[in-house]
């Protein structure tokens, strides 16, 4: 399984085609091909050294849920009340 994670342009290297991106003290290089040239301060969701998306607000806002979600599960801290209010529920489906 391959997670993405969002993470936004600091500065383009060489040609225009690998960026350097940051998210927290994280710092790597992600090809921007899928994407195109972003502006810097651009989120982006990266997996495996790839820019798959461009993020907006909302978008980054979903996404950082979803991570903190799975963080508490992680940590057996999980309610699910408390995450994904975005999503209708099993009951009221009902």
């Amino acid at each position: 399984m391959c997670l993405s994670v969002p993470m936004q342009v600091e500065a383009w290297v060489g040609d225009g085609e690998i960026a350097w991106v940051v998210r927290g003290e994280r710092r790597e290089q992600a090809n921007m091909l899928l994407v195109g040239a972003q502006p810097v301060g651009t989120w982006v969701l990266v997996a495996l050294g790839f820019a798959k998306e461009v993020l907006d607000e909302e978008g980054l806002a979903l996404t950082e849920e979803a991570l903190a979600a799975l963080a508490a599960t992680l940590d057996g801290d999980y309610h699910p009340d408390a995450w994904f209010r975005d999503l209708p529920s099993a009951r009221d489906a009902a």
